[in-house]
């Protein structure tokens, strides 16, 4: 039965993937006295990866290449065995996790079309049912009897796609399938995906594209090095991996080797120190910056600043406290800042923290790992404003 909007149909509780790596033995002698190989180790391919995902969700997986993005697709699917963890699914998945998987290169295309379906859970007879919409989608009508290993990449992707969003899923996992091929191809898999989405159906890919991953997804996840490290708003999301890989419109600011105080943790909610992940225009909005000064950092510090940042890393407004108004001795310092009636705002947002020297140098800057929404009644924009209209044809007020 197919999940209801809301449940979770994939969960992944600290997953580990751990592959063997070395020099394969290129002699009988290296076999017997190494065993096989030289020099092997291990790669961490995952490392704690825990997530939840509702059904009816449209989610991206991002990250530098290396990162574990593609095993963790894998994973999620079922191919790849966690080392250890546990991962659960609810719903047929249909997968596109790589180009030409699950195809045979010496039969044709209509043979790998019943064998890919088989490989998908369909019977001869659901696949025989779909077969033209098949054909169709791929539009490969003149090549469907030759043999794929003739295939180019592109038609390996429009035939392997056309079968997977034709199983019916009800979780669709994709791999860079828009990477390859032409644009009306592309276009025509966005259409798919946009019906899939109508449908209430949940989809996974991975993508380099980060301006699709903007607009096709409501959630994004990225990997560093198997770690996940930032999970939530998809345009947060992509400023976060612009950042580590050097391409955001503006740098970090550059920080002390050995930094004198930490900022460990940031929480946003209606009470100082307590989270909350929804708000509305007029509510009270309680920030709270926990900074860990040392005591050399006494005679330094000079402001905390607290920003709040919409989608892109854009500040909407900014709060800062001077040192006369903190604390004498050192210690962990509750810096909280109230807002009495939040703004009327709409979106996604996330609240970055900096202390500063006399001359605003930075000595330690975090940003919070949660976002949180701010919904005032309007679908699109960044603020609610209050406004009258009037029309009028020739001079006088329309009635």
């Amino acid at each position: 039965m197919a999940a209801s909007s809301g449940d979770v149909v994939i969960s992944a509780r600290d997953v580990n993937k751990v592959f063997r790596v070395g020099q394969r033995a290129t002699s009988l002698k290296e076999r017997i006295v190494g065993r096989g190989s030289r020099g092997a180790g291990t790669f961490h391919a995952l490392r704690d990866v825990t997530l939840d995902i509702r059904a009816g969700h449209t989610v991206g997986l991002i990250g530098p290449n290396g990162s574990g993005k593609s095993t963790l697709l894998k994973v999620l699917a079922g191919i790849l065995r966690p080392t250890s963890g546990r991962v659960e699914a609810r719903g047929r998945i249909a997968s596109l996790l790589e180009l030409g998987a699950g195809f045979n290169g010496e039969l044709t295309g209509r043979e790998n079309v019943y064998l890919n379906g088989a490989l998908l859970g369909l019977s001869r007879r659901e696949v025989e049912r779909q077969f033209d919409s098949i054909l169709a989608f791929s539009e490969l009508e003149e090549f469907i009897d030759n043999p794929v290993k003739h295939y180019s990449s592109g038609m390996y992707v429009r035939l392997g796609f056309a079968v997977a969003v034709h199983v019916d899923p009800d979780i669709l996992l994709v791999d860079e399938v828009l990477a390859v091929g032409d644009e009306a191809f592309a276009a025509k898999c966005l259409a798919k995906i946009a019906e899939f989405q109508a449908d209430g159906r949940t989809i996974l890919f991975v993508s380099h594209a980060l301006d699709l991953v903007e607009r096709v997804c409501d959630r994004a996840m990225v990997l560093d090095h198997g770690r996940m490290v930032f999970d939530g708003d998809p345009e947060f999301a992509t400023g976060t991996l612009r950042a580590m890989l050097g391409t955001a419109a503006e740098p970090p600011p550059p920080l002390p080797e050995e930094p004198l105080l930490l900022v460990p943790r940031i929480t946003v909610g209606d009470v100082a120190g307590e989270s909350r992940a929804d708000f509305a225009g007029g509510d009270k909005l309680a920030i709270r910056s926990v900074v860990r000064v040392l005591p050399e950092a006494l005679g330094v510090l000079a402001s905390v600043t607290a920003v709040v940042m919409g989608a892109g890393g854009h500040p909407i407004w900014v709060m800062r406290v001077d040192r006369d108004q903190l604390p004498g001795t050192a210690g962990d310092w509750d810096v909280d800042f109230t807002v009495p009636d939040c703004p009327p705002l709409h979106g996604a947002f996330q609240v970055a923290v900096q202390v500063s020297d006399a001359a605003g140098a930075p000595l330690a800057v975090a940003r919070a790992a949660d976002t949180f929404w701010v919904r005032s009644g309007q679908e699109v924009g960044l603020l609610n404003v209050p406004y009258e209209v009037t029309a009028r044809v020739g001079g006088r007020e329309a009635r």
